[in-house]
């Protein structure tokens, strides 16, 4: 499962979403602190979404530690870029688990410092409000509703 996740990756450095939505199981599950639970095509959409808004930009991620078995794995990946509404600079570190069935990833969890990454993205106004739940429901609102406008658009 090592060549899968690696798969994943190097697809995502170089923003091929089709390529990551391929390494997902159709009843996966993802879930991550800006976008919530995305289940389906909700998660290879949110993908495609990302990898769209990067092309031609400032954009780069790194992975490493990846360890895996049969059913379950991890890796470490770091993301580098430019947040779209205030320019700034954002260095992301996630953990990321997984678990696999039928050969693919059906269950990918992402976890990062919200808080660290509000005050990068957003400034003062990440330092003060990037550590609160309201912050987080605001986010996912606002994330989910871009998916949805991306999806509707794809259809």
């Amino acid at each position: 499962m090592d060549e899968l996740i690696k798969k994943f990756y190097t697809a995502f450095d170089q923003l091929d979403a089709e390529t990551m939505a391929s390494c997902y199981h159709d009843d996966i599950v993802f879930e991550d602190p800006a976008f919530g639970v995305l289940k389906g095509p909700q998660a290879g959409n949110m993908w495609r979404m990302l990898a769209n808004s990067q092309k031609g930009k400032e954009f780069k991620i790194t992975f490493s530690n990846i360890k895996t078995d049969d059913n379950n794995g991890s890796a470490q990946w770091e993301a580098f870029y430019n947040f779209s509404k205030t320019g700034r600079k954002v260095h992301n570190v996630i953990s990321a688990s997984f678990e696999f069935k039928d050969g693919k990833i059906i269950k990918h969890t992402d976890y990062f410092d919200l808080h660290k990454w509000a005050k990068q993205a957003m400034g003062f106004k990440g330092l003060l409000l990037g550590g609160t739940g309201f912050f987080k429901r605001k986010l996912n609102q606002q994330t989910n509703h871009l998916l949805s406008k991306f999806e509707n658009n794809k259809l």
